[in-house]
């Protein structure tokens, strides 16, 4: 347990989904299989436009009669109003969730600290709450949905040290984890290249979804030019959106980023050439993580 830390995230919310329609309802919207999400199983999912553009991700796991989306808490409003659009006759209740609160995890005892395989979406109840390996990589550790009022409390009776948020931003950003609409950009970036394949966020074999078909004829033809991954910063931090340059020609832009560490979306050719990246006064170095794959020859002939 000594390793163990935890770090409060505000910037997360819950919405529950409730009602004997829920499954069938999210079913029918989202790119993973919400029937395989249970009280001891998440999935991480999006919800995209009918051209397969980033909308919203979030995490689901069931509790109770419930089905908890862990999603953006600025954008929580607006993904219950979305999802209210599509409702029609369908027996489903929305409800923001203010009076719980997410925190995450990490280190290398995190999922036994709780008795959980280090498998990404393994689950259980706790503390009032639940408690999840992150469904996206089980390096990220595990994710704790509990009362506001008592999670401080009830972590660190768990005998797990606080962290700062910051601390975890790090860990997400050296494992190039996208962090919703901070390196997603709505109506525009796609999952494959966000790495949503490799992240356990789209489920091949379940039925139609919105933006499926185009989500679908882009794994399948290879059109994936571009990847989203951690990068190195060598010089001061470019704001999200500066345009990144190899030999004086644009090759991506950066996103998020926190002191010498950041994620961009990149070429995939530039990436393998090795080339010197440069975005405002700062040297970028593209670190692939181990979870991360892409065609190496298709990208060497764009």
């Amino acid at each position: 347990m000594a390793n163990a830390s935890f770090a409060l995230l505000p910037d997360r919310g819950v919405l529950a989904v409730s009602g004997p329609d829920r499954r069938p309802f999210l079913q029918g919207l989202v790119s993973n299989d919400v029937d395989k999400i249970g009280p001891a199983a998440a999935r991480y999912a999006a919800l995209l436009t009918a051209q397969g553009k980033y909308l919203y991700d979030f995490i689901m796991i069931e509790v109770g009669e419930s089905l908890w989306l862990d999603a953006e808490a600025l954008r929580l409003s607006e993904l219950k109003n979305r999802l209210s659009i599509y409702r029609l006759r369908a027996k489903v209740v929305l409800a923001e969730k203010s009076e719980l609160i997410m925190a995450a995890v990490f280190g290398k005892p995190a999922a036994a600290a709780f008795d959980l395989p280090d498998s990404p979406g393994a689950g259980r109840t706790f503390g009032g709450g639940v408690v999840f390996v992150d469904p996206r990589l089980a390096s990220l550790g595990v994710r704790v949905i509990l009362p506001r009022e008592t999670a401080r409390t009830i972590l660190i009776d768990a005998g797990l040290v606080e962290e700062t948020a910051d601390v975890y931003d790090r860990l997400r950003l050296s494992l190039g984890i996208p962090d919703g609409s901070r390196d997603l950009v709505r109506e525009k970036s796609i999952l494959l290249e966000s790495g949503f394949d490799e992240l356990n966020g789209v489920d091949w074999q379940k039925g139609c979804y919105i933006g499926q078909e185009l989500t679908a004829r882009t794994k399948y033809r290879g059109l994936i030019k571009k990847r989203l991954m951690p990068v190195q910063i060598d010089g001061p931090a470019p704001f999200p959106g500066t345009i990144i340059t190899a030999d004086g020609r644009e090759v991506g832009e950066m996103r998020s980023s926190r002191n010498e560490l950041g994620l961009a979306l990149l070429r995939i050719e530039s990436v393998i050439r090795d080339k010197t990246l440069i975005s405002g006064k700062a040297l970028i170095r593209p670190v692939k993580p181990s979870w991360m794959h892409f065609d190496i020859g298709e990208a060497a002939t764009d």
